[in-house]
């Protein structure tokens, strides 16, 4: 890759403007008319080779992941965690009456949605709970019929008030009785006529284990089978105490996984660690999207101030022809832009010139865009 002659003559300038003390902040401070005609430089700079033409599938067979610019940074912390699964991201399902196994509807390992079919189950006690759920409906219809028939005697002055009263008071009784049956009925799994009762996953997700065959007894409360969601996980982080002060409930972060992916999340919980005195804290967050692994090491990014510089993984930050840059993803592959580092630490660089945050660029696997053009310069000067 050469730079013709423009270019160098442009290079030239900024060397001389960073010598005499301008930053790349007070670069932009110069004329229009300068100011285009750098602009016209980069351009042609630009398409002179500083773009690696990549599409989105070969640039993930690369091993580069986009992650975003995050706005501010002055007063970001720098956690480091790992991904667990979520509190409610398992279920041990029991049997909800005692009984034997009729048939098993599925198999470990099978993908389940909520309200899915686990186990068969032929019990006694749920034919007996079936039986009483329809008689209490049966005589809390009959209480209602009677209440009906002693109201109108009452009022066509036949009968005493107290047997209206009391032909009320049993109804309601009924009444409540019926609606007991139909609940415990209904918690034992609805039996049916045959006392056969369908067991139900409470969650969806995948069966990793089944405690039970066809032809076994299980007793009331014993374990059927247990399912498991992966997405279901939870982020948690273990903060100094001068982080721990700084970080609340409903803050959000940004999950950077062990291969460059971003997910957002927001903290669900801030607790003491056990020691108590020193101010550390466990820091829990839930990922609001991308797929994070349980048992993977993470890291993440909390904004705790306004205002401040982007911030970029330190791996996204390349020399290139002396200068460092990063390579802002477009359509078509990565150009690498000039910037001005500032401040680095924790895995992460501030950038103080050539960023304005919410960019996408090449985080991790961006040396390997830069030895493409590299590679290409090589090349040319040959």
């Amino acid at each position: 890759m050469s730079l013709d002659k423009r270019t160098l003559l442009t290079a030239a300038a900024v060397a001389v403007a960073l010598g005499a003390g301008f930053g790349l902040a007070k670069w932009t401070d110069r004329p229009p008319a300068a100011e285009a005609e750098a602009e016209h430089g980069e351009e042609h700079a630009e398409g002179g080779g500083d773009v690696v033409k990549l599409t989105p599938q070969q640039a993930s067979a690369a091993g580069i992941a986009v992650v975003t610019v995050a706005h501010g940074g002055a007063g970001d912390l720098r956690l480091t965690g790992r991904v667990e699964a979520a509190p409610s991201a398992r279920a041990a399902v029991a049997a909800p009456v005692s009984g034997s196994i009729v048939r098993l509807l599925i198999s470990p390992g099978a993908s389940v949605e909520p309200g899915a079919g686990l186990v068969v189950i032929r019990s006694a006690d749920g034919a007996a709970i079936r039986a009483e759920s329809i008689a209490s409906g049966a005589e809390a219809e009959a209480a209602r019929a009677a209440l009906a028939r002693e109201e109108r005697l009452f009022k066509a002055g036949v009968t005493a008030r107290q047997d209206f009263e009391a032909a009320r008071a049993a109804a309601a009784r009924a009444s409540a009785e019926a609606v007991a049956s139909r609940a415990k009925a209904a918690a034992a799994g609805a039996p049916g006529a045959s006392g056969e009762i369908v067991v139900r996953s409470p969650i969806g997700g995948v069966v990793t284990g089944l405690q039970v065959a066809p032809g076994g007894f299980v007793a009331q409360g014993g374990p059927v089978a247990e399912v498991a969601d992966p997405a279901l996980v939870e982020v948690v982080f273990h903060a100094p105490p001068e982080a721990a002060a700084k970080l609340k409930v409903g803050a959000p972060l940004r999950v950077i996984g062990p291969d460059g992916s971003e997910a957002d999340a927001v903290i669900v919980g801030v607790a003491p660690m056990a020691q108590g005195a020193t101010g550390a804290a466990m820091v829990r967050a839930r990922p609001s999207g991308g797929r994070l692994t349980p048992g993977a090491a993470v890291s993440a990014a909390v904004a705790t101030e306004a205002g401040g510089y982007p911030t970029v993984p330190a791996e996204a930050v390349q020399t290139l022809a002396g200068r460092p840059v990063v390579f802002i993803a477009e359509a078509g592959g990565f150009r690498a832009q000039p910037v001005t580092p500032g401040r680095f630490g924790a895995g992460f660089t501030q950038i103080v010139g050539g960023l304005k945050g919410g960019e996408r660029i090449a985080g991790r696997g961006a040396f390997v865009l830069k030895a493409e053009l590299s590679k290409g310069e090589a090349e040319h000067e040959d």
